[in-house]
């Protein structure tokens, strides 16, 4: 008779990465006073079902989302499923993410039961929106500092 085979301990080193899984902590905005920034540097932006913010960073580094989740929106459990979804749309779509911009989104109750591919489909509608805006936004920087400069 075989015995079981034992399974290796997880630990901190053992704890690495599936190939090609990638990770959102490197990603997400962690400090109130991101959040708070994000909010006087931007406006709110309305889709189906959910709110969002982008505005640029201070010190343009990689790009960084957020997410809320009032308790509006239900008991901690429900939440916290909202906020699971959310997360794993966002980690497939990291490559969409506006570089040098904060992205917070506040989700609507309704993500709780919406179909994961509309709410895929979605959150890559909004992230093509802000590549899109945040481009306008470089290239409408880049005509006024070329309006500025004098003529020699």
């Amino acid at each position: 008779m075989n015995a079981p085979s034992q399974a290796e301990p997880r630990t901190a080193t053992s704890a690495v990465q599936q190939p090609g899984r990638a990770s959102m902590s490197a990603n997400r905005l962690r400090k109130h006073a991101d959040y708070q920034r994000a909010y006087e540097a931007s406006r709110k932006r309305r889709s189906a079902s959910m709110s969002w913010f982008l505005a640029p960073q201070a010190e343009p580094s990689a790009p960084r989302v957020g997410l809320t989740a009032g308790k509006v929106l239900g008991k901690a459990h429900e939440r916290n499923r909202i906020k699971r979804r959310m997360r794993e749309v966002l980690r497939k779509h990291l490559d969409l993410l506006p570089v040098g911009c904060d992205l917070i989104f506040h989700p609507q109750r309704i993500v709780l039961t919406l179909e994961f591919t509309k709410l895929e489909a979605e959150v890559v509608r909004i992230l093509q929106q802000a590549n899109a805006e945040r481009a306008r936004a470089t290239t409408t920087a880049a005509q006024t500092l070329a309006q500025a400069e004098p003529v020699r």
